[in-house]
């Protein structure tokens, strides 16, 4: 699949660059992508979550009425859960939600997602700049020059600090160096930007 590659100023540079069908031309595996997506939003929960028990509870110990001869249940404290105050009942207790997914498969579900913006045609390639000091004005600008709308996800090959800083604060857009892209922010992203040197550096990291 060729690519035209664009400058900053969103101008075609009359070249054009090879995606590899390895890794933008699959065919999708969309369960591989659900638990990828899952595993992913399950390993940002806290889990700290917690309420109290009756043995947490700070409240008096006496019996409530006699055991018999009320028509009632019987209570032996205010700190059961039926009362206003008492414990709570089977409540949340802290935990560990994240699990482990075999690193083939997370390797298919991220060039599943890529597979899926090759097709529907939301990659742009741009050439390499630089950026002398953080500016999100010169970022902005070109992001319109690009004609880009919705969340867009710009990949660079290694970190750059100028550039992150420049698109950081830019409400839907993120900035990720290529090794770190994952499923979800692929597929979350509308358009995917990446720079001609950071194609490379997603090959060599999804390659079999």
């Amino acid at each position: 699949m060729k690519v035209q590659v664009l400058n900053k100023q969103g101008v075609d540079t009359g070249r054009s660059i090879t995606l590899s069908t390895d890794i933008f031309g699959i065919e999708p595996n969309d369960h591989a992508i659900y638990l990828d997506v899952k595993q992913y939003m399950a390993n940002q929960r806290q889990g700290t979550h917690k309420t109290k028990d009756r043995t947490e509870i700070s409240r008096s110990t006496r019996k409530v009425f006699r055991q018999k001869g009320t028509g009632g249940a019987r209570h032996g404290s205010l700190k059961s859960g039926i009362y206003v105050g008492g414990a709570r009942i089977h409540g949340p207790r802290p935990r560990d939600y994240s699990f482990k997914l075999n690193k083939k498969l997370k390797r298919l579900a991220r060039v599943s997602a890529l597979s899926y913006k090759a097709k529907e045609n939301q990659i742009f390639v741009i050439e390499d700049f630089n950026m002398t000091t953080p500016k999100t004005s010169e970022f902005v600008a070109m992001l319109k020059a690009l004609n880009i709308n919705g969340r867009s996800l710009f990949v660079t090959p290694d970190t750059d600090k100028n550039i992150y800083l420049s698109g950081r604060n830019i409400v839907g857009n993120t900035v990720m160096r290529a090794a770190d892209i994952n499923t979800y922010e692929v597929l979350k992203a509308h358009s995917l930007i990446l720079t001609e040197s950071s194609i490379s550096k997603i090959e060599e990291t999804n390659k079999k």
